[in-house]
């Protein structure tokens, strides 16, 4: 014990006068300070990313990675919009499209998307700001939902910033609108297509090779979290189909909570 100890204090014993380094390089890796610490460090290195562009960029901080969970994400991230529709009262039909082409769909039977202009934007449909603006949406001041499962997410403009295009389409007050996106931008003002007597949000996106590299949704997963929200959920009807191999399942349970 003696032997030891005595090693040990050997090694952690304070530099004396005129040693030339203050450090054991086995330890830190030298006494040479990096090359990018070695120039200057100035206001001209400071970045300022507008817009979805920080989510391009550093991915990881909004959506934890660019792994399979992450690429999942997306669809909590949609899925949990229409949710909050129906916890609210405003929805009881939510389905989950996976395509032949590798794209996914949401759409739900809610209100829909606010397509009026905003009130700080007037200039933007409201639609607009909700998908390129990040922290923009309905669920912090509690006016517009009580509760909601959306709301500690990254919001679904992290969803169109990681796809390579995404579609919108809503049905609100006997009118249908459609507005397409790619990598997080519009490629046009936000457009009325008709008149219906549907209401609600679709949301159709193919996510981003670029960044995840697969970007394949697996059924299982999907359907895993879908059966959780129903179980939570009493009167919701979600229907999960998978476009590739033409499998489906219904979640309705009367039981849930």
């Amino acid at each position: 014990y003696e032997r030891i100890m005595a090693q040990a204090q050997k090694k952690s014993s304070m530099p004396k006068d005129g040693d030339d380094k203050l450090w054991d390089d086995n330890l830190f890796g030298g006494s040479e300070a990096p090359p990018a610490a070695a120039g200057g460090y100035t206001a001209k290195d400071i970045e300022v990313l507008e817009g979805l562009e920080p989510v391009r960029k550093r991915p990881g901080m909004y959506i934890g990675g660019v792994d399979e969970r992450a690429l999942h994400h997306l669809f909590a991230e949609v899925l949990d919009n229409s949710m909050d529709e129906a916890v609210a009262g405003f929805a009881d039909r939510i389905e989950v499209e996976l395509e032949a082409d590798g794209t996914l769909r949401v759409t739900d039977n809610g209100r829909g998307m606010p397509v009026d202009p905003h009130p700080k934007f007037p200039k933007k449909s409201a639609l607009e700001i909700i998908m390129t603006v990040l922290h923009a949406g309905g669920k912090f001041s509690g006016k517009v939902y009580h509760t909601s499962g959306g709301l500690h997410g990254v919001g679904v403009s992290v969803v169109n910033a990681l796809s390579e295009w995404l579609k919108l389409r809503i049905w609100r007050d006997g009118k249908a609108h459609q507005m397409e996106f790619r990598m997080g931008e519009p490629v046009g003002p936000l457009a009325e297509v008709g008149k219906t007597e549907k209401r609600g949000t679709e949301v159709h996106f193919l996510a981003s090779k670029e960044t995840f590299g697969n970007v394949e949704f697996h059924y299982e997963i999907l359907a895993k979290r879908l059966r959780e929200l129903s179980f939570l959920n009493n009167g919701v009807k979600i229907e999960l189909i998978d476009q590739r191999n033409g499998k489906s399942e219904n979640f309705a349970y009367a039981g849930g909570v």
